[in-house]
C-alpha cells in the first residue's frame, strides 16, 4: 500500500494552505495498492517532534476503503479526538523549528464499530489485531516569523 499527496512529496514541505498559518484545510491524499480484503481504513496524522511528545493532529477510523481522500474533507469515517481535544483535522502549527508530520494510513480486515471521539491510542489498540497493511507519508513544516498568525 502506498500513500501520496498531490500537495507535497514524501519528505517535502507541506504548503501553508494546509497549516494554521493558512486555511488549515487537510491535504488531498491518494492511496495505491489497497490490500485485498480491506474493510476499513484508519488515518492518523501526528507530529513526533512536538516539544511535549508526539502531538496528534488528525484521527479518523472506520473510513470506507478508497483510493482518494479529497482536500479539505470535513467528515471522514468516524472522527477521533486529536491532541487539542477536537474532532477532525488540525494542521501543522509548530511552536519553533521545522517539524515532521507523519500521515499513517492503516488498512483493516474489519470495521472497528467504535464510538466517535476516541484517542489515537484507543483506536490503534483496537485496530492492532486487524491490520492488513499500512502506508506512511511524511511532510515537513516550519513557521517563519512573517508567516505566523
Amino acid at each position: 500500500m502506498h500513500l501520496t499527496s498531490p500537495a507535497f512529496v514524501n519528505g517535502g514541505m507541506i504548503p501553508v494552505k494546509h497549516t494554521c498559518d493558512g486555511e488549515d484545510v487537510s491535504p488531498a491524499l491518494d492511496v495505491d495498492d489497497l490490500p485485498e480484503g480491506a474493510r476499513s481504513l484508519v488515518l492518523v496524522m501526528e507530529d513526533p517532534d512536538a516539544p511535549r511528545g508526539t502531538w496528534d493532529h488528525w484521527i479518523a477510523y472506520d473510513i470506507d476503503p478508497c483510493d482518494h481522500i479529497p482536500e479539505g474533507v470535513r467528515t471522514l469515517g468516524t472522527p477521533g479526538r486529536n491532541s487539542w481535544g477536537n474532532a477532525g483535522y488540525g494542521g501543522p502549527c509548530p511552536p519553533s523549528g521545522t517539524h515532521r508530520y507523519v500521515f499513517r494510513l492503516v488498512a483493516l480486515d474489519r470495521r472497528l464499530g467504535l464510538p466517535p471521539g476516541l484517542t489515537k491510542a484507543e483506536v490503534m489498540t483496537a485496530a492492532a489485531p486487524h491490520i492488513l497493511d499500512e502506508a506512511v507519508l511524511i511532510g515537513l513544516y516550519g513557521r517563519s516569523s512573517t508567516g505566523r498568525k
